[in-house]
């Protein structure tokens, strides 16, 4: 099967072609033939899967059909809505390259950053809008979006929606636009809540399953380095030492401060490398995301919420440096590599107290990860801090 089977528009195909595209990834081959047919998806895929070009090729193909004339204002028919800024603008920057022969208009609308603009683009008319959920609803009732033409909508990175405390902003959103509309719903996993929200939005859908949320990249090689908590910044120093000059690395840690505090020590020690978590301002977090991407630092130490927008396919190397407590979240981070049919290596740095959450991931993955040894600071303590016991207050 390839993309000319999907009996798209021709300068659809024609973007396509010349991003190199040949082979869709299995959920597009199961979700954009439905979905050109007018049929709600209900899609379950983790990152990395291509499931943007899944939803992003029906819509394009849906709206070269009505193209408005010269002259005539844009109607905004086509809304995604996703959970972070980064993923809102990589969603935009996917719809400019798959329809860069179609004369439709795209629009960005997020929080972190200045409404002007984005007021101003929305006055000029747009045919598609990607969307954070919170400055949708402001600007729609400030009466600078009209929602009421909306017949394409798409719910993306659902279950980070619930993580994130947006369902209720989802459910409000859901409130403006048509009853009447197409629904294309994606997450990688499905917990209650969020089933409970597909029976609420979608109408007969087709499901797509693709790439659970337990299973692997088969071309990430995979391996753990046993160390100390105190001695993880001298080993992720060596480690980083050891790479191919200029490789695209990610290095994942759980805090925010924790982000902060390991790039100062990976730039004292030399390396270039940026920061990038929620705390920082949007045109922050797009500097250090956009320095990655053109290269200009090789290094990109992330929070998870922060990291969901990432999707760079050159991404060779991911670390953890702090393990995850959520197996699932392993799964996501190492998902930022090995992307687009290239191979990928993750490596995780795991002190004594982490050790259970290896144990839990590998439970998840259902194999065992491998130790690697042959490095300058292993493991010396080997029994788990003890929990501190409140201090009584004393009564005055």
């Amino acid at each position: 099967m390839t993309f000319n089977d999907f009996n798209l528009n021709t300068r659809i195909l024609d973007a396509v072609n010349a991003l190199g595209y040949e082979i869709p990834t299995p959920i597009q081959a199961q979700s954009i033939p439905p979905a050109v047919e007018g049929r709600d998806i209900l899609g379950c895929a983790q990152t990395g899967t291509g499931k943007t070009c899944a939803f992003a090729l029906p819509i394009l193909n849906a709206l070269a059909k009505d193209i408005p004339q010269k002259g005539e204002k844009r109607k905004l028919r086509a809304l995604i809505l996703t959970p972070t800024r980064e993923l809102a603008v990589q969603i935009d920057e996917s719809f400019d390259k798959y329809g860069k022969f179609l004369p439709l208009k795209t629009g960005l609308v997020m929080g972190g950053v200045s409404e002007v603009s984005q007021i101003k683009s929305m006055k000029a008319g747009v045919d598609i809008l990607t969307a954070t959920p919170g400055r949708f609803i402001d600007l729609v009732w400030k009466g600078h979006i009209d929602p009421t033409h909306i017949d394409l909508f798409v719910l993306d990175e659902a279950d980070r929606m619930l993580d994130m405390g947006f369902l209720p902003d989802v459910r409000r959103v859901v409130e403006f636009i048509p009853k009447k509309r197409q629904t294309l719903f994606f997450s990688a996993t499905m917990p209650d809540e969020i089933k409970k929200l597909t029976d609420s939005l979608l109408s007969n859908p087709v499901h797509v399953a693709v790439a659970p949320v337990s299973s692997t990249a088969e071309r990430i090689d995979q391996w753990v380095m046993l160390t100390d908590k105190a001695q993880k910044p001298d080993l992720m120093i060596w480690s980083l030492s050891q790479l191919p000059k200029n490789s695209a690395t990610l290095v994942f840690t759980r805090t925010k401060h924790g982000a902060d505090r390991l790039s100062d020590k990976l730039k004292k020690a030399g390396i270039r490398c940026r920061a990038i978590h929620g705390d920082k301002s949007q045109n922050a977090r797009q500097d250090a995301l956009d320095t990655f991407k053109q290269g200009k630092c090789h290094v990109l130490v992330a929070t998870d919420i922060a990291a969901r927008g990432i999707d760079i396919d050159t991404v060779t190397y991911v670390f953890n440096y702090d393990l995850p407590n959520e197996p699932e979240t392993y799964v996501h981070r190492i998902g930022r590599t090995g992307r687009a049919g290239r191979d990928g290596v993750a490596v995780s740095l795991c002190d004594i107290d982490e050790k259970k959450y290896l144990e839990d991931i590998e439970k998840l993955i259902k194999k065992s990860i491998p130790i690697e040894e042959n490095h300058p600071h292993p493991m010396t303590v080997f029994t788990t801090a003890p929990k501190k016991k409140p201090t009584p207050r004393r009564r005055k």
